[in-house]
């Protein structure tokens, strides 16, 4: 499965992990994703779904 947030579309990101000496490697910086149960108000269920922790933080602003 892609580790790909299914209400925010965030996915992972290109970044530089950088020594003492200053010598840059190229790394993957993973999004935090969790499964999480969510009620859904226009299907009146839970459905699970796999979101980012900075979306479940928000998730009162947003209407699923």
């Amino acid at each position: 499965m892609s580790k790909i947030c299914v209400l925010s579309g965030k996915k992972k990101n290109n970044g530089y992990q950088i020594s003492h000496s200053h010598i840059r490697t190229k790394k993957k910086q993973e999004v935090n994703l969790q499964y999480k149960k969510i009620w859904s108000i226009k299907k009146n269920s839970w459905i699970k779904l796999k979101v980012s922790t900075k979306v479940i933080k928000s998730l009162h602003k947003i209407k699923i």
